[in-house]
């Protein structure tokens, strides 16, 4: 399937649905020896390797995030050059027994909508967030589905803080980083809309205290967030504050690029 115009959702729902991936596995290790055809991918990012080649970070439905080498692929006449784009569906064929394998085929699927100003910012703080917080060869399925999404709503000029914050969650939920918030960590009690919680980042959920290092939020903003539901302003104020520490927690305090370039601009 290929094409020079915009993929619209049902285009994008058919390229998911109609594309099943052939892998034939080799033995059964964590990194697991494989040939595998026709995979649903996006380009997170890339980076040279040797004198012509790169080694390119990508976002798969059925392996999560995997490292290709693309032989030649720097070459001028290289067709490589043009498909190997962010934010652009992909379709992906690649063979190797090590976490390092190598990329036979990438077939561009057409041409999503283009990102642009503080949306192409905010898509490249999607892959940043992805290449810090997922392990490789860890299947991701729901993930990547949100990813899809994410971008055709960055791309509609869709609410920038709603759209991030719905990424956000999802990702750390996928990334084993956040349990359900429903339900204090400890004594499984449910969460009450009415009350004060924290969210510990080591030991999830429970009621706040007097003094509290943590951000502190109602049980509603809490029950919305585990809904995805942040059409409040009260629960979006509530909950960026929340993921920024949790972000903030997981990153060991390491500044995003593109995080800080958002600033920036909000503040020109």
């Amino acid at each position: 399937m290929t094409g020079s115009v915009p993929l619209d959702d049902e285009e994008l729902a058919e390229w998911l649905a109609e594309s099943p991936s052939v892998a034939t596995a080799v033995n059964v290790s964590p990194v697991v020896h494989r040939k595998v055809q026709t995979q649903p991918g996006f380009v997170l990012h890339s980076r040279p390797y040797k004198e012509t080649s790169l080694v390119i970070d990508v976002l798969t439905r059925d392996f999560g995030r995997i490292a290709l080498i693309a032989k030649g692929a720097k070459r001028p006449y290289s067709q490589l050059r043009t498909v190997l784009q962010t934010f652009q569906p992909l379709q992906l064929s690649w063979t190797g027994k090590q976490e390092l394998k190598t990329l036979t085929q990438a077939d561009w699927v057409g041409g999503m909508i283009p990102l642009e100003k503080s949306a192409l910012v905010c898509g490249f703080y999607l892959n940043e967030l992805m290449l810090k917080l997922l392990v490789r060869d860890d299947p991701h399925p729901a993930l990547f589905q949100q990813y899809v999404s994410t971008l055709n709503q960055l791309a509609h000029g869709e609410p920038v803080a709603l759209v991030l914050r719905q990424f956000e969650l999802v990702l750390l939920k996928e990334a084993g980083l956040l349990g359900d918030l429903r339900y204090c960590s400890g004594s499984r009690m449910r969460v009450v809309p009415e009350l004060a919680y924290v969210l510990d980042p080591e030991a999830g959920v429970r009621p706040a205290q007097h003094q509290e290092h943590f951000p502190v939020v109602s049980g509603a903003c809490l029950l919305a967030m585990q809904a995805g539901d942040f059409r409040e302003q009260q629960i979006q104020i509530q909950s960026k504050l929340l993921i920024r520490s949790l972000l903030q927690h997981h990153l060991h305090g390491a500044v995003l690029n593109t995080r800080q370039l958002l600033i920036d601009l909000q503040n020109l």
